[in-house]
């Protein structure tokens, strides 16, 4: 129930963001005369480059799979890459996909659930780190540029809570790891079970320094790639009689408007990431709302377009009979609880002095 009220309430957000964007006729005018004369090369190389991500991102993947034992195919590895990405976009939350690979990795995996489970929660983490770093230097070093902004500040420091809130978390669970603690934490305490996820994570992969930093360089590639994605649509319109922003800027702009558009408002950040766009590129570089628009809207699609290819892999991609996503959460959540107690009770037998 708490997810379908969830659900709705982004459902009338998205819709009512929408609304305010697209309602000004003049505006829509100017945005079909934009997508009119879009830089079709411009466009097809944005289509690679975010394709090159995901690349990076199935290397990086393969890599903490096998520190735990786990050989999967480049077929496999990549068919499980695409269908989460289809996942994600379908499914509200930015973490159904994550759900749907360990779901589907428990498959191809049968006797190594655990470690199944760890390598994408580790992906997952390594991530938001060094999203947190990128963001946290790019911010500071354009400090005085990105808050001349009268409504982008807030969006500024909006960004530096919710990724230093990450940092502070992982770094809670770090110290809960380190000193044993997590087997004396309260059984009903909310993220009890992903903490013992993360001490088991912490333990399996910090004995493989070389692997992690090789997956965290990765990330802070893929993540300039996707700035690039963005740059690449920005560049399509440079017909559009307007000031199309460069690289730097577009990666300067890109780690606020990713942090943000990732929050649970809206589905899939639509409506969020088109509005921080115009506010961003307008006030800063003094890009029409219209082109604005047309950017934000265009850099997502190039990255849907990925995804579509992914509900492609789903069809033909058959380890076994499909199943509901209803039952493909009550399996992984299953799995959680059962790994988080198995670490726990661990953990429990190495402090008991008898």
């Amino acid at each position: 129930m708490k997810k379908a009220i969830l659900t709705a309430l982004q459902i009338v957000i998205t819709l009512t963001i929408l609304f305010f964007v697209f309602r000004d006729p003049v505006k829509r005018a100017e945005m079909g005369h934009a997508l009119g004369r879009a830089d079709h090369t411009w466009l097809l190389l944005g289509l690679l480059v975010y394709g090159t991500i995901e690349i990076l991102a199935g290397l990086r993947w393969q890599m903490l799979l096998r520190v735990q034992g786990i050989e999967l195919s480049w077929t496999r590895l990549f068919a499980l890459i695409f269908i989460g990405m289809f996942f994600n976009f379908l499914i509200p939350g930015g973490t159904g996909g994550d759900v749907v690979k360990v779901f589907y990795l428990l498959k191809e995996t049968p006797g190594r659930r655990a470690q199944a489970l760890l390598s994408v929660l580790v992906d997952r983490v390594i991530g938001v780190v060094s999203l947190a770093i990128v963001a946290g230097g790019i911010v500071l070093a354009n400090w005085s540029w990105l808050t001349s902004s009268p409504d982008g500040v807030k969006y500024v420091w909006a960004t530096l809570i919710i990724l230093g809130s990450s940092i502070g978390g992982l770094h809670f669970s770090y110290i809960v790891t380190k000193h044993g603690w997590v087997h004396k934490l309260p059984a009903r305490m909310p993220g009890r079970d992903k903490l013992a996820e993360l001490a088991l994570a912490y333990n399996l992969y910090g004995r493989a320094w070389g692997v992690s930093i090789a997956a965290f360089v990765i990330s802070i590639v893929a993540h300039f790639g996707y700035f690039t994605t963005f740059y690449c649509a920005g560049e399509a319109y440079a017909n559009a009689q307007t000031r199309i922003p460069t690289w730097a800027e577009m990666c300067t702009i890109m780690p606020i408007v990713n942090t943000i558009s990732a929050m649970p408002i809206s589905l899939g950040g639509i409506g969020v990431r088109e509005g921080l766009f115009e506010i961003f590129l307008g006030q800063l570089l003094g890009v029409s709302a219209a082109v604005a628009v047309v950017i934000s809207s265009t850099g997502y699609l190039l990255t849907l377009a990925w995804g579509l290819l992914g509900g492609i892999a789903y069809i033909f991609y058959r380890p076994s009979e499909h199943a509901r996503l209803r039952e493909m959460n009550a399996t992984v959540a299953a799995l959680e609880h059962s790994v988080a107690e198995e670490e726990i009770a661990l953990e429990s037998a190495a402090k008991d002095p008898r």
